[in-house]
């Protein structure tokens, strides 16, 4: 079922699964290895154990022959796969799981193509299920297709022992190229599905197999040999925009005098405060110039879905979902006056973060501390009471992607012991242009969706969870279908 129409662009893309049949009979199969992430999961994973000193000079020898057959005398992954396999020997399945999401939150997540997040969300809202179909292990993709909250995953299985430690085997063999195809068809058969109805998705020539199953193939990220065999054959062929990750001189730059412009308004907001004899006075003329100058200087559009929820309840709490330094600036360019924040004690000594933090006198919060941790929300209860509302991030901590971290009570004890609303704010792209633990911000764009005020007047200790839960599904919703 070919397109007559084969798309080009990721917007032709998003049409294409528009246009689909709706329902779970229609599967959405990814590779990826360079299909859903920049990067090969492989690479990383070994590197990592380079870090940790966990591969030893038999090992290194080994991979690095195995590296060199495939690119020299063109062997297939499985000599690869089976060496890589055997070092797994003698380590548990739990050790590696927390081994693989570790390695998730520090490098793989940031490898994840940005547009992909918005094709998988298409095809939810389609009812379409997605199906990750890789020759990478579990430990390798698990993590992966929990963050993009795939319905499931067909890949390659090494050999776990009753007692949960790793043999060194396969189960089976590697899902490499034409096995990677039977392992979507054993799939559909157990599943009931027509496979000339699915989508199928892969940047790699080894993957024709794999694209000839599906009835609706799509070249993502194509390397050269497949975008030449896609065009032959008339199917899409699509690359996304890459992460933007790193420092370049132009991102450099653009960050360096963002900054300045940060600390020049936050030195002309506190004069001006001190001539006034009022901090807030200070504190508001640097929200309505910094954020706009430091967006501006970096190349950052900020677009706005529900502006007027942020102003028909004030003071309130405002709690936004935290990935990167940036959500501050963002989170000030909405809110643009009247406005605190709480923050964890260590941003009291970042360059970044500090001047405004003296300015706007935010309350830290030592986390490791219960009761220093209560003592520092007295303040922020008495700006609530003044009129001036906080802006709290309820995980707690950066996460490595849009996917949600757990809410923790401090904002919403924070909204109940003031008696006032809670207002979510959902970021969406913050991450993109910034990464969590980046000093450099790159051009794009960051949508914040600003969700009705949330009455707490008649919420108790009690039900607190079951409120944190139902504020928690706001966000939810709306990054499920960005």
């Amino acid at each position: 079922m070919t397109s007559t129409h084969p798309a080009h662009t990721f917007q032709d893309l998003l049409d294409d699964v528009a246009q689909a049949p709706e329902g779970p009979d229609v599967v959405a199969f990814f590779d990826f290895d360079g299909t859903v992430i920049d990067g090969y999961s492989a690479t990383a994973v070994f590197k990592e154990r380079l870090r940790r000193f966990d591969v030893d000079l038999f090992e290194l020898w080994e991979i690095s022959s195995a590296v060199v057959e495939m690119r020299v005398r063109g062997t297939t992954v499985d000599n690869l796969m089976d060496k890589a396999v055997h070092a797994l020997a003698g380590k548990t399945h739990d050790e590696l799981m927390e081994q693989a999401q570790r390695l998730f939150r520090s490098e793989i997540a940031s490898q994840i193509f940005p547009q992909v997040r918005t094709l998988v969300a298409a095809h939810r809202r389609a009812g379409h299920r997605v199906v990750m179909s890789t020759s990478a292990t579990p430990y390798q993709a698990q993590p992966v297709v929990e963050d993009l909250r795939f319905d499931d995953l067909i890949c390659t299985h090494p050999e776990i022992g009753p007692d949960g430690v790793l043999t060194g085997l396969l189960d089976g063999r590697s899902l490499w190229g034409p096995r990677k195809a039977e392992g979507i068809e054993d799939w559909a058969k157990a599943e009931g599905v027509d496979t000339s109805l699915c989508f199928g998705y892969s940047n790699g020539i080894e993957d024709v197999p794999m694209l000839e199953t599906v009835g609706r193939p799509v070249a993502l990220n194509p390397n050269p040999e497949l975008d030449r065999t896609a065009r032959d054959r008339g199917w899409s062929r699509v690359q996304l925009r890459k992460p933007t990750r790193g420092a370049d001189l132009t991102s450099t730059v653009r960050s360096v005098a963002a900054l300045g412009s940060v600390l020049a308004s936050a030195g002309l907001g506190a004069t001006l405060g001190v001539l006034s004899g009022s901090r807030r006075v200070g504190a508001n003329v640097t929200n309505a110039v910094a954020p706009e100058v430091a967006l501006a200087l970096t190349g950052i559009t900020v677009n706005v879905v529900n502006e007027e929820n942020a102003w028909s309840h004030r003071p309130a709490v405002f709690l936004f979902n935290h990935q990167s330094t940036m959500d501050m600036i963002v989170v000030a360019r909405v809110l643009r006056r009247d406005i605190t924040a709480v923050a964890k004690k260590e941003l009291s000594r970042d360059p970044r973060f500090a001047p405004l933090g003296a300015l706007f006198d935010v309350a830290y919060v030592d986390r490791s501390n219960n009761a220093a941790a209560r003592e520092a929300m007295k303040p922020a209860i008495d700006k609530l009471h003044s009129g001036v509302s906080v802006a709290v991030a309820p995980e707690g901590t950066r996460m490595p992607t849009e996917r949600l971290g757990r809410f923790k009570k401090g904002g919403f004890h924070l909204a109940m012991a003031a008696g006032v609303p809670v207002v979510p704010l959902i970021l969406q792209g913050a991450g993109d242009v910034m990464w969590k633990s980046s000093f450099t911000a790159h051009s794009g764009t960051v949508t914040v969706t600003v969700g009705e005020p949330i009455p707490t007047t008649d919420w108790t200790a009690e039900t607190l969870d079951e409120h944190i839960a139902e504020v928690r599904a706001v966000y939810e919703r709306t990054l499920d279908h960005a």
